[in-house]
């Protein structure tokens, strides 16, 4: 097989696996709140890391960063897994899976607002128009296609989605600073943020309960959405980028994956989809696809 078909195979892989953790997510918190959820995946995640880089007998990349990456590394931590995940379970908690998915999709679109004064980028006229089409999708999805009255379904729980991506974006800006191994880069924000999470549990939970349900729930989001398959999609660009225009074709990949996710929460959660989250979504990965063409035409 060779590099490109490999590349599609491991992007392909890793898009089907995350548009199943929406529902993953909403199974999870029936048993479980959001600091119990976050810290068995945090926990979970931490191993599966691990793994991958005594696997790839890359376990000395942790010693060789410098003492500066690796207090980025730990600050960076407390953005992601930390902040971040609480505050994207608690939207999941107070929104239907179909509306709290799309709205945190717009992260890219938040990146593009904060990069302006946090990165010195400009905006340009394609960015405003992509901004602009995506949080039109966002009002869609949260008033439900009720733009006349223009209320929001769950005000709360849309602020607390839309508040994740600011987390992320804040997060992914902080990475552009690190020129250390993505993997074991990750590895440590999951290892400095245990205490955190732990503390926050013992806090204001308890915690989490021993039964299967709860354990596995834990597992799945912690392998598929916080570890593997964040490895799984470097490597589909480590191996797009050896052939010409491969990256721009495989990243067009996670478009797929909130269409992809509508499926499973449907059939699985039995959420009737309605026609403002499709309208929603659809300007949502409009604007995301507006910029990134931009971006490869450059």
């Amino acid at each position: 097989m060779d590099d490109q078909r490999r590349a599609y195979l491991c992007g392909g892989l890793a898009v089907l696996v995350w548009s199943t953790v929406a529902t993953a997510f909403k199974i999870a918190l029936r048993t479980l709140d959001p600091l119990q959820l976050l810290l068995l995946a945090d926990a979970v995640s931490i191993l599966a890391l691990l793994a991958v880089l005594a696997a790839r007998g890359r376990l000395g990349l942790l010693r060789a960063m410098s003492r500066r990456e690796k207090l980025l590394c730990c600050g960076l931590g407390l953005l992601n897994p930390f902040l971040y995940y609480v505050v994207l379970f608690q939207a999941y908690a107070l929104l239907p899976a179909q509306e709290a998915q799309p709205l945190n999709y717009t992260w890219a679109v938040t990146l593009s607002l904060l990069a302006v004064p946090l990165l010195g980028q400009r905006l340009r006229p394609r960015d405003l128009a992509a901004i602009l089409v995506s949080y039109a999708g966002v009002v869609v999805i949260s008033c439900r296609g009720d733009l006349t009255g223009l209320r929001f379904s769950n005000p709360q729980g849309v602020a607390l989605a839309l508040g994740s991506t600011l987390l992320w974006a804040l997060y992914w800006i902080g990475n552009t600073r690190l020129k250390a191994d993505p993997v074991a880069a990750l590895l440590l924000n999951f290892l400095a943020a245990f205490p955190c999470i732990l503390a926050a549990t013992l806090a204001f939970s308890a915690l989490p309960p021993l039964g299967w349900a709860g354990l596995l729930a834990g597992a799945y989001v912690g392998l598929f959405e916080m570890g593997l398959t964040f490895v799984l999609w470097l490597s589909a660009m480590r191996l797009a980028a050896r052939t010409p225009s491969g990256t721009a074709r495989v990243a067009n990949l996670i478009f797929l994956s909130p269409f992809l996710s509508l499926v499973f929460i449907h059939f699985l959660l039995g959420e009737a989809i309605r026609a403002s989250t499709l309208a929603g979504l659809v300007c949502i990965i409009a604007g995301n696809a507006l910029q990134q063409t931009g971006k490869q035409t450059k």
